[in-house]
Parts: structure tokens; C-alpha cells; sequence
């Protein structure tokens, strides 16, 4: 195989007429990912079979697994192994994981899990939509951590965005979790992949000092601690336990503190960096859609019926569901009368914005439960009623 043909399986430069599913998978290639561990499950099934088909071509590993918990052990092993890596799930299985994304996210681990959502509780829908995880990917394991969880709304996002969740997972050592839904999932649309050297690919910082002088958990002043690899002839401790910078268990308050204090400020004190959203004619609106992934496709048609109708509306879409954008929203409530928010499980976004709102302006919320995805209509039928 020629260098130009092994780089061509690497990133397949071009246009393509892919689902959410293949993109996303080709995303985590250009990222650099070389090591998938998963289990099937609808409706994320496809990206594992794309990647079984993928990762041999470009020297990397597909392993599947007997269950979910035996794969999120195997990326967090992958990666202090000096691979990225990734699994894909849907909610049943990320339910099965957040133990370890637990343990992922206090032993700092970079790794991107894809959770393609569907109608739950339990086994519930499986072959249907939903947006009914948003708070399991952040509260779902015990303990405190702050997330990063991106959210794509197009099969190009799918692609562009997972190559962040890898970047991010990355610069700030931790599990960051792509949350798609099934619709997104399994469309098909226009996906235009750039050649390789115009994707931005963030790797992990590695120690340059000396083994002796090397403390796996010592941070500098971004609150990220310096990564070395296994093999690399550096010590490399993992643990669950409160730990010190060495890694060594330290079971005392004063080592929690500190530790676990830590492995939020360096989310919570770099968000600014790390949020992003989308503005669609918000600067004159008197009404405000605030959504997320296919529920937010719809809610931008309303949007342009609602202006057609000189009702003055406009939406944010939220692209980090977490890091939540707090302070974009606060700003919001002072210019809005109303904030509607359509989304597919029973109010878990409209709580967040009740909050974040501080009640200076109505929140509603449009649900549906899983199965189905809103249209313009009935988003618009909401919208004139605040008329």
C-alpha cells in the first residue's frame, strides 16, 4: 500500500452521502481514535460495525465486548495504553457504564463515549428517538465531576463534533460523552470530510521530566497533570481512591479536597473555552427557542414560519448541553418575554433554564417522550400563543 492510499483509508477526503452514525464513526477516526471497545445496541449499532471495517485499515483495534462494562473498562485501559479510544452506546448501556466513567473521570482518562439516544426508561424504545439522557451524562455516576457532553444536530456536526469531544477529552484529561439521538443516528445527509491536515487535532500533554522526578497527578496552572503512557518508563498509577499527586491512595479530607476540587475547577474554571452554541435570529426576539440535536432542526423551522408571521423569534441551540451556558441564558431572560424549549423526554433542559433564568421570564417547555420528534407546526402553535 502506497503512503497516498494508507492516508486515503485514514481520512476519506471527499464528499459523502452518509447516516449520523457512519459520520460520527469517521470523525473519531480523523481524530486519531485507534481503539474501540463496545457491545451492540440500538440505535447505535452502525458505528461499531463501521469501525470493525475501519480500524484494521489504519493498523488500530476493534475488540467487541461480552457486555458494556467490559467495554468502558477496556477504553480507560486503552488509553493509559497510549491509544484514543472510544465505545458507542445507547441509553440501557450507558446506564452500565457510568460506574466506570466514574472511575474514568477520577483517574482523569481521555476517551469519547457516543451515546445515541433512544425512548426510555429501560429496554423502552429501541429503535425510536429520544433525548431522555441529558441528565444521566451529567449526574449519572456518584460522587463530584463536571462533563463535558456535546451535541450535534446534523450528520456533519456528527463528524465535526466528535472530533472536538476527542480534542477535549484530550486537553482536559476526562471522559467527554457525544450525546446524538437516534434521528440524527440514522439520517442521511451530506457529510463533507476535509483533508487531514486542515482538521485541528488536540493530543494529551506527556511529562518531559525525567521518570524519577515525574508525579502522575501533579497539575500545572490549567489543572491538568501531565499524562505519560504505559511502557513509556514512567510510573503510572491508576486508582479510584482519593489519591495524592503520586497516585498512591490517601483516604483523608484534606486529600479530597484538594483532588477532587481539582478535577472540576478544571472544567469549571475553563467552560468559557469549552461552551459553545448557535445564535439564530436572537438579536430582536421576543420570544426565544432554546434546544438541542434533532429537536433543535425543528424548532429553526418554526422559527422561520413564526418571522414569516412578524412574530419576532429567534433560537439558541445548545451544542455543549453540559458545561450548561448559564450566563448566556441569565442574559436572555432580560431581553425575552417568553423561552419555549422543545425537547424529547419530560422537561430535563427546561429545568436547567428555569434555573439559569432566575425567573425573569416564562419557561415552557414542549415534551415529548420518546418515539417521535416535534414539527415547526407545533412548535409555532406554542410560539403564538406568547404572541
Amino acid at each position: 500500500m502506497s503512503k497516498e492510499e494508507a492516508e486515503l483509508l485514514e481520512v476519506m477526503t471527499g464528499k459523502h452521502f452518509v447516516t449520523g452514525n457512519i459520520a460520527v464513526a469517521e470523525g473519531s477516526l480523523a481524530a486519531g481514535c485507534k481503539f474501540f471497545g463496545g457491545y451492540p445496541i440500538t440505535p447505535s449499532s452502525e458505528i461499531a460495525e463501521h469501525m470493525a471495517r475501519r480500524l484494521p485499515q489504519i493498523n488500530g483495534h476493534f475488540v467487541q465486548f461480552e457486555d458494556e462494562i467490559a467495554s468502558i473498562a477496556s477504553i480507560l485501559g486503552a488509553s493509559w495504553g497510549g491509544s484514543k479510544s472510544m465505545t458507542a452506546t445507547s441509553g440501557p448501556g450507558y446506564s452500565l457504564m457510568v460506574e466506570n466513567i466514574g472511575l474514568g473521570m477520577m483517574t482523569e482518562t481521555p476517551c469519547v463515549i457516543v451515546n445515541v439516544q433512544r425512548g426510555g426508561p429501560s429496554t423502552g424504545l429501541p429503535t425510536l428517538v429520544g433525548q431522555q439522557d441529558v441528565m444521566q451524562t451529567k449526574w449519572g455516576s456518584h460522587g463530584d465531576y463536571e462533563p463535558i457532553v456535546i451535541s450535534p444536530s446534523t450528520v456533519q456536526e456528527s463528524f465535526d463534533l466528535v472530533i472536538s469531544a476527542f480534542n477535549f477529552s484530550e486537553q482536559y484529561r476526562l471522559p467527554v460523552t457525544f450525546l446524538m439521538d437516534e434521528t440524527i443516528g440514522h439520517m442521511s445527509e451530506k457529510l463533507v470530510i476535509p483533508a487531514k491536515e486542515k482538521i485541528k487535532i488536540v493530543n494529551r500533554k506527556k511529562p518531559t521530566v525525567p521518570p524519577e522526578e515525574y508525579l502522575p497527578y501533579k497539575a500545572g496552572k490549567d489543572l491538568v497533570p501531565l499524562m505519560a503512557i504505559a511502557g513509556d518508563g514512567y510510573r503510572v498509577m491508576m486508582t479510584g481512591l482519593t489519591h495524592d499527586e503520586r497516585g498512591y491512595p490517601e483516604i483523608s479530607a484534606e486529600a479530597q479536597e484538594k483532588n477532587v476540587r481539582r478535577i472540576n475547577d478544571k472544567i469549571r474554571k475553563n467552560k468559557k473555552k469549552i461552551i459553545k452554541t448557535e445564535e439564530y435570529k436572537l438579536d430582536d426576539a421576543d420570544i426565544a427557542l432554546i434546544s438541542f440535536g434533532t429537536s433543535a432542526r425543528a424548532a429553526k423551522g418554526s422559527v422561520n414560519r413564526a418571522r414569516k408571521k412578524g412574530i419576532k423569534v429567534g433560537l439558541l441551540r445548545l451544542i455543549t448541553v453540559w458545561p450548561f451556558p448559564d450566563e448566556r441564558i441569565d442574559l436572555l431572560a432580560d431581553q425575552v418575554k417568553k423561552i419555549i424549549v422543545p425537547e424529547i423526554n419530560y422537561g430535563q433542559i427546561t429545568r436547567e433554564i428555569e434555573r439559569s433564568s432566575h425567573g425573569k421570564t416564562e419557561v415552557k417547555g414542549i415534551f415529548k417522550l420518546g418515539g417521535a420528534i416535534h414539527t415547526p407546526e407545533e412548535i409555532l402553535k406554542e410560539i403564538e400563543k406568547g404572541k
